[in-house]
């Protein structure tokens, strides 16, 4: 898949509780088998959480199902009609 590269990276975090955060750092290193890793690093200031993450993310993500918006009844009003 292809990126704009001038678009902000972003963290998506917990699947049941689905938000978006902002990196601070990138940093690679190796793991056990001495294969190189990237580690996205979260900010450590009070605005690094952004909020929930959008829906469509999460769905790409497999994190939840899409969601319809049920589709609406006639309400009676307090008069009856």
């Amino acid at each position: 898949m292809a990126c704009d590269r001038d678009a902000p990276v972003r963290q998506a975090m917990n699947p049941f509780f689905p938000m978006a955060h902002r990196l601070a750092q990138v940093v690679q290193s190796v793991d056990e088998a001495g294969r190189p890793v990237v580690y996205l690093a979260e900010g450590r200031d009070a605005d690094t959480q952004l909020g929930h993450l959008p829906p469509e993310v999460a769905v790409e993500l497999a994190w939840q199902s899409p969601v319809q918006a049920p589709s609406r009844r006639h309400r009676r009003t307090a008069s009856g009609k």
